[in-house]
C-alpha cells in the first residue's frame, strides 16, 4: 500500500485523491516539481491476470486516444519503481458526479460546453478505432477553469465491425445501453446511449431509467411507459437539445446516432444557437 511520500522511480507521492477497488490515484511531482497524476494498480500479483491485462489495455488505449485536448494527458506506464502505475496529466477539478451533486457553478454555468466536449471526447475515442464502454458523469473530469477531460479507459475494446457480443457484462447498468444488457451484439453506439444517459442526468438532475439493479434499469429502458422526457423536467432545455438527447435513447440502436461526429455537429448547432 502506497503512502505519502513514497517513491516510484522519479515521482513523489503526495496525496491520494481518488481510490477504488483495483486502483488508486495519487498527485505526485517528478524531479522537477512538476504535478502528475499517477494511478497505482492495487492488486499486482503475478495471480491477477485478468486485472492486469484491463489495466494494461486501459493504458495502451488511453495512449492511443491521445487528443491534447478532451483526453486526460497520458506520460507513461508500465513498471516504475518496481510498481505497476500510469502516469497522467493533472487535472485540479472535480468529476461531473461529484460537480452535478454539488450544484457546482463551473458545471451548470458551462453545460453547453460541456455536453458538446464530453461528446468531442468520444469523438475522438471512436475515431481512432475504440469504444469507451464506461461513459458517465464519474468518468469526466472538469478543471476549475471549465476545461473537460475523458478517463479511465480499462473497459475500452476496438469497435466491432459488425457488432459483436461483449466476453463479459462490465460497467455500471445505469449507463448501459438495452443491447449491452440484453447481451447482444454491441458497437460504438453503446457509448452513444450512455452519453444520452449523462446528458439527461446533467440536464434533468435524475436518470432516465432509474433502478436498484440492472433488470430493473432493462424493464425501464424497454417498457417506457414510466419515461419523462426531459423538458417535461427543465422546460429551460432547448427543443432541438431533448430532440438529440432522445436520439442518443433510442433503445433500437439503428435509430441512433451512426457516427459520433454527426453528434456533436448537431450539439454544435442546437447549443450555439440557443
Amino acid at each position: 500500500m502506497a503512502s505519502v511520500g513514497d517513491k516510484l522511480g522519479p515521482y513523489t507521492l503526495h496525496e491520494r485523491i481518488n481510490a477504488g477497488g483495483q486502483s488508486e490515484i495519487w498527485l505526485a511531482t517528478d524531479e522537477e516539481n512538476r504535478s502528475f497524476a499517477v494511478r497505482l494498480m492495487l492488486n499486482d500479483s503475478m495471480f491477477a491476470f485478468g486485472d492486469r491485462r484491463r489495466f494494461i489495455t486501459g493504458c495502451e488505449t488511453l495512449q492511443a486516444c491521445q487528443d491534447g485536448h478532451y483526453i486526460i494527458g497520458y506520460v507513461e506506464h508500465g513498471k516504475i519503481g518496481g510498481q505497476l502505475a500510469l502516469v497522467m496529466e493533472y487535472v485540479e477539478g472535480e468529476n461531473l458526479k461529484l460537480l452535478m451533486n454539488a450544484g457546482d457553478p463551473v458545471l451548470t454555468e458551462n453545460i453547453a460546453e460541456v455536453l458538446i466536449e464530453f461528446a468531442s471526447a468520444l469523438e475522438v475515442v471512436h475515431d481512432r478505432g475504440f469504444m469507451h464502454l464506461d461513459v458517465k458523469p464519474e468518468n469526466v473530469l472538469l478543471s476549475r477553469n471549465g476545461s473537460l477531460r475523458l478517463i479511465d479507459f480499462d473497459l475500452a475494446q476496438p469497435i466491432p465491425n459488425p457488432p459483436r457480443k461483449l466476453d463479459r457484462l462490465s460497467g455500471t447498468p445505469a449507463y448501459m445501453a438495452p443491447e449491452q444488457l440484453l447481451k447482444q451484439p454491441v458497437d460504438h453506439r453503446a457509448d452513444l446511449w450512455a452519453y444520452g444517459v449523462s446528458a439527461y442526468e446533467l440536464l434533468t438532475f435524475r436518470k432516465p431509467f432509474p433502478g436498484e439493479n440492472a433488470d430493473e434499469v432493462l424493464r425501464r429502458q424497454i417498457d417506457r411507459s414510466e419515461f419523462i422526457r426531459p423538458r417535461e423536467i427543465n422546460g429551460d432545455i432547448p427543443a432541438d437539445l431533448e430532440r438529440i438527447v432522445l436520439r442518443c435513447l433510442e433503445k433500437d440502436m439503428e435509430r441512433r446516432y451512426p457516427i459520433t461526429s454527426v453528434l456533436v455537429h448537431e450539439l454544435k448547432q442546437a447549443l450555439y444557437q440557443s
